[in-house]
């Protein structure tokens, strides 16, 4: 396969894998620890609510947004035909693009929005391709 549409499509894969265990640990989260009277798909409603939330209801989201982006390296750099550590860092860039967006949509507390830009996307990205390399 071509070298260039090889790579384009380690960016999608790893984006949609990524993306996959993202929302699917969301919602797990969701289940573990609902929060009571509010509509999930309101985002008003849960950037009003986010505040006044205990640390439990983050933890989820920081799972979520750590072994999303760390999957979805995992597979860019898998695919990836050369430069794989640097399309496993793409993957983590575009996370952490993510995670900023949400973090200003839905105002958490300081120290979970530190914690998540720190430490879930970019460092995830690279050991996601650390691991991609040694397979």
């Amino acid at each position: 396969m071509n070298p260039i549409i090889k790579n384009v499509l380690a960016i999608i894969a790893g984006w949609l894998g990524g993306s996959v265990i993202n929302m699917g640990l969301i919602q797990l989260g969701h289940n573990v620890f609902p929060i009571e009277g509010v509509d999930l798909n309101d985002m008003d409603a849960l950037a009003a609510v986010m505040p006044t939330l205990e640390n439990k209801y983050f933890i989820f989201p920081f799972l979520a947004h750590a072994l999303g982006t760390l999957v979805g390296a995992l597979i860019a750099g898998r695919i990836a035909a050369t430069h794989k550590m640097k399309f496993s860092i793409a993957i983590g860039g575009l996370f952490l693009l993510g995670g900023i967006m949400v973090n200003f949509m839905l105002p958490g507390p300081t120290w979970f929005a530190v914690v998540d830009i720190l430490i879930a996307y970019i460092p995830m990205a690279w050991i996601g391709g650390k691991i991609a390399e040694r397979l």
